[in-house]
């Protein structure tokens, strides 16, 4: 069960990294949550017995690439962030007033002056 967890995981995580470079937003979601089902089969079969020292080391490899994809999608993040402060849009906060609205409002910004 837990070698094909392992696998279950660094096939998601290979898939995850590819979604990243290639800006597939559907490809994504979908690794995403296959990393999460593959997560909670390994903490299943580790509950109380812990894992073999060579599922150990592989678990710190497939550590360092999650590490690594959390890098790239940060980085990705920042990339959409700036991009949406240069068209005159930002990010929403997520706070919504009683109507419902953002409690950000953007005035918008022209892109070229005539």
């Amino acid at each position: 069960m837990s070698h094909a967890s392992l696998q279950r995981l660094s096939a998601a995580l290979e898939e995850e990294r590819r979604a990243i470079v290639e800006h597939d937003v559907e490809a994504l979601v979908r690794c995403t949550q296959d990393k999460l089902d593959a997560l909670r089969a390994l903490e299943t079969a580790a509950a109380g017995f812990g894992f073999p020292d060579d599922l150990r080391e592989n678990l710190a490899e497939l550590a360092e690439k999650n590490h690594a994809n959390g890098i790239l999608l940060a980085r990705r993040r920042r990339e959409v962030n700036w991009a949406l402060r240069h068209l005159g849009r930002s990010e929403s906060h997520g706070a919504y007033d009683a109507q419902g609205q953002t409690s950000t409002a953007s005035a918008p910004r022209p892109l070229a002056v005539a």
